[in-house]
């Protein structure tokens, strides 16, 4: 049984870095997925892969996987490719590209 440690980004809705500083500890499916012939949806028979457990910092999900004798992996969390910048630079003088209606 295997596990992935991660700090998940942040979702599209959100403006603001609430509830992206927490680790989050998942386990890997141990069995393939599979579709249902009756209604077509996606199941599959691993109770495991419903468990996501949160921590506070990256050394207390390690800590936790080290104490279950759980094999890990930790994913680095990604840098941001966007320049963040405020409204008000769209209204600055000293603008590269002039700004129009």
């Amino acid at each position: 049984m295997s596990a992935r440690i991660f700090s998940p980004a942040k979702t599209a809705m959100q403006s603001g870095k609430a509830r992206t500083g927490n680790w989050v500890l998942e386990f890997d499916p141990e069995q393939p997925r599979k579709i249902d012939p009756l209604m077509g949806y996606t199941t599959s028979g691993d109770m495991k892969s419903q468990i996501k457990l949160s921590f506070d910092t990256r050394e207390e999900a390690v800590a936790y996987a080290e104490k279950q004798g759980l094999a890990y992996r930790v994913e680095e969390p990604k840098e941001a490719k966007r320049r963040q910048i405020s409204y008000a630079d769209n209204f600055r003088y000293d603008r590269r590209t002039p700004w129009t209606h």
